[in-house]
């Protein structure tokens, strides 16, 4: 890879190569050693753009590229994809679609497999946000804005747009939805409360059509 591409990766570097690495043993025979490259390298860009803090950034781009690879594997029918795919998407993910991906994992457990992007994603998780999903037992400590990509478009099977305007690419055989929900930022404790019980209320309600309760 030609490094003078990228530029601002000077000391992280060798420890991008490493996950870059990891990653292309764990899949071998998926993709060839330049895609794993190229997409440790952007996952790496795209989230240092809004990064308050770099020294997370490997960490955390460890975790996005490898979501990325896994979507992009399964639209490709590489890995297994035995349970529903629901992306949720809102403009910071930030706070509605962390809130809706956080509640939907609750709710479903094994039985759905949820991701949640940003059309321009925020530095970090909304405060009250994380405080009120923490009310409701779901952790978001370790949660991070992660920005839309067309792979995690293509794996999901329901996409949900939260107030995210005309950023996500549509693709035939995939269901829509649009959730008219309040943006969270900036709000009290209380609102978000309000925002969190109207959006579990919504996930109940999907997950109930993703999977019906047997006869």
């Amino acid at each position: 890879m030609n490094d003078s591409a990228l530029p601002g990766l000077l000391t992280p570097e060798a420890s991008l190569h490493r996950l870059a690495d990891d990653l292309a043993a764990r899949f071998a025979g998926v993709f060839a050693r330049e895609t794993v490259d190229r997409y440790v390298f952007e996952s790496y860009t795209a989230l240092a753009r809004t990064a308050r803090v770099t020294a997370h950034l490997p960490a955390l781009t460890t975790r996005f590229a490898t979501e990325r690879l896994t979507a992009l594997a399964q639209a490709k029918g590489a890995v297994a994809h035995d349970v529903p795919e629901v992306l949720f998407v809102c403009v910071q993910n930030a706070g509605r679609s962390q809130m809706a991906a956080g509640l939907l994992q609750l709710r479903g457990g094994d039985r759905v497999h949820v991701r949640s992007a940003g059309s321009q994603p925020a530095a970090s998780v909304d405060d009250a946000v994380v405080a009120a999903m923490a009310e409701a037992g779901v952790d978001l400590g370790q949660a991070f804005p992660k920005p839309l990509t067309d792979d995690v478009v293509r794996a999901a099977d329901v996409v949900v747009t939260m107030g995210c305007g005309d950023a996500c690419p549509v693709y035939p055989g995939k269901r829509y939805l649009d959730w008219q929900v309040r943006d969270p930022a900036g709000l009290t404790i209380g609102e978000v409360r309000s925002i969190r019980d109207d959006i579990d209320s919504r996930v109940r309600a999907l997950l109930a059509e993703l999977q019906p309760a047997p006869a």
